[in-house]
């Protein structure tokens, strides 16, 4: 069995990608072949050569994403912070500008004895297990409404759980319900949330228009109606000095935090840009 170069194939699968229209060609097909070689993606250029099964199965991978199904469904999973999540049909997928969402929420929490936090809008519940993972002392609450991301949520929580992980509270909940979590009115040190925020009818890749659910994507009211609730429960659940972080659409740079200054119970109001310096969070604190 003849062995071939690996450098070509990555090479091959970047020109199938690249051609695809995928946003970043290189980085996915090296990602691809690290996952069929069960390698970090660092240590590619330490295996020269491969059998030809290898060979194939990049390939196979390869025409898949090129179809636009994104990376994260064929590998099974993505990371966010120090964990990584099962994902699959049916849940939104983790993205990178998150991790500095849940950098704040940390940061927050640092010298604070057993915290509670609330995820709102969980999905597949990365932010959530994020957090209990970073802080074993903490409990955790997620809660989403969509039956599907539950499924996947609760695969995980179980998944970190039996990994030793302290494990979260998982609950099915509206975020407009007001009474949600009631008994923690007051009680809550932070609240995060990455919500549905995309305006309906905004042109998205195909892999969020074919893939994600688009329950998990688009709000109405200009993007904004899932995010006007997040920040009522915040307002409610907050315990003085109590932080809040929402992730938003880069066009609403400035009517998130304008929503937020609307609560006078809410102080200290700041946006925050992404990895692509477009405004991506809010955040604010709980008047003490």
């Amino acid at each position: 069995m003849n062995r071939q170069p690996l450098r070509l194939a990555i090479m091959e699968a970047t020109r199938i990608l690249t051609e695809a229209g995928v946003a970043s060609p290189r980085s996915d097909a090296e990602l691809i072949a690290s996952h069929v070689l069960g390698v970090e993606r660092g240590r590619l250029p330490m295996v020269p050569l491969v059998d030809p099964p290898v060979i194939d199965a990049i390939g196979q991978l390869v025409n898949q994403r090129a179809k636009r199904i994104p990376l994260q469904y064929l590998t099974g999973w993505a990371a966010l912070g120090d964990i990584t999540v099962n994902v699959g049909a049916g849940v939104f997928v983790p993205r990178p500008e998150t991790e500095l969402l849940l950098e704040w929420g940390l940061k927050l929490l640092h010298g604070r004895e057993y915290p509670v936090v609330v995820d709102l809008c969980t999905g597949s519940g990365a932010l959530a297990l994020a957090v209990q993972h970073a802080r074993p002392d903490a409990v955790v609450y997620a809660v989403d409404i969509d039956a599907q991301a539950l499924a996947w949520a609760r695969h995980n929580a179980d998944v970190h759980a039996d990994a030793g992980d302290t494990p979260i509270r998982l609950y099915s909940g509206d975020v407009a319900d007001s009474t949600m979590f009631a008994e923690l009115d007051g009680l809550v040190d932070l609240v995060l949330c990455n919500p549905p925020y995309v305006p309906e009818g905004t042109p998205v890749p195909a892999e969020v228009a074919e893939h994600d659910p688009p329950r998990a994507v688009f709000a109405e009211e200009s993007g904004l109606a899932v995010i006007r609730h997040a920040i009522a429960a915040a307002a409610r659940l907050l315990r003085p000095t109590g932080g809040m972080a929402i992730e938003h659409d880069d066009t609403h740079g400035s009517a998130v935090p304008a929503l937020v200054r609307a609560r006078r119970v809410l102080t200290d109001v700041q946006g925050h840009l992404d990895l692509a310096g477009r405004p991506r969070f809010v955040t604010a604190l709980r008047v003490s």
